[in-house]
């Protein structure tokens, strides 16, 4: 008959063995932080159903709001991803597939809802679906490959170009609100879609902004405060010009580095590798 085991002395080890029960495998993600990336990439995704329902029920500042509120979902998935080092293909693709209808398919029906395409006929609604087919490119080529130059996009982003699309919306609501109407024509609202839709595919390079150093870079921190003070004061018309200034800065930056015969640093690009046929 064994000796009746000592309760103080079994306390211990009881608490040991519940300790290495509850403690985690080394690189074992937690199931939190892994699915807050995916919650903030399914509320882009919300925002972006959100602002194609307004866009059709005549509410044109409510759908504006929806894009830019996506665009603020996609640069914090991203970020958090990152940080809880949640990334994964899954995550990739599924945040693709948000983009394009928040970026692809919503700037659109907004512009053909409040920029009245529908009176160009044909001509309306093809330059709108060819801003959604430029947008779904653009983020398939973001996909196979990262970029061709350091810090640089290959192309204007497709939040940018939706941003640039809500952003001017809400300018011209604050025309009218001011007593300033502004009767856009319906031709050009469609050579404007046209138009970001090509800078989207293009090989022109924008700024990426993702190594801002903010901690270090005192001139860069003061920029970026003074441009927050201007949007907080008036969005409808800061967010405007940052929208324009930023599609015009990739090819004026690139005419001036033909001109003075400058080169950006590129990166490292992958072998090729065989793609399986899609079925």
């Amino acid at each position: 008959m064994s000796d009746p085991v000592d309760p103080i002395d079994e306390h211990p080890k009881r608490m040991s063995m519940r300790r290495r029960r509850r403690r985690r495998p080394r690189g074992q993600r937690r199931s939190g932080l892994y699915l807050l990336p995916h919650l903030l990439t399914t509320t882009n995704l919300f925002f972006g159903f959100y602002a194609i329902v307004h866009a059709f029920g005549g509410q044109p500042e409510k759908a504006a709001l929806g894009i830019v509120l996506a665009v603020i979902c996609d640069i914090l998935d991203g970020r958090v991803a990152r940080l809880a080092k949640a990334t994964s293909r899954f995550g990739q693709e599924y945040d693709s597939i948000a983009d394009t209808v928040s970026f692809g398919v919503a700037p659109a029906m907004l512009a053909f809802s409040a920029g009245n395409l529908a009176a160009l006929g044909r001509p309306g609604w093809v330059m709108a679906f060819l801003f959604t087919a430029c947008g779904a490119l653009r983020l398939a080529r973001f996909n196979v490959t990262p970029g061709r130059y350091k810090g640089r996009f290959e192309g204007m982003p497709s939040p940018a170009a939706a941003g640039i699309v809500a952003s001017t919306q809400w300018f011209v609501s604050f025309l009218h609100s001011h007593g300033l109407p502004l009767a856009v024509p319906e031709w050009a609202v469609a050579g404007g879609m046209a138009v970001l839709g090509l800078l989207m595919v293009s090989s022109i390079p924008y700024r990426s902004f993702k190594e801002l150093d903010l901690r270090h870079g005192f001139s860069t921190l003061v920029l970026v405060v003074v441009a927050l003070v201007f949007v907080v004061q008036e969005p409808s018309v800061s967010l405007f010009a940052i929208g324009i200034l930023y599609a015009f800065s990739g090819p004026v930056e690139w005419l001036w580095r033909r001109a003075r015969h400058q080169t950006l640093e590129e990166l490292p690009q992958p072998a090729p590798t065989e793609e399986p046929v899609q079925g």
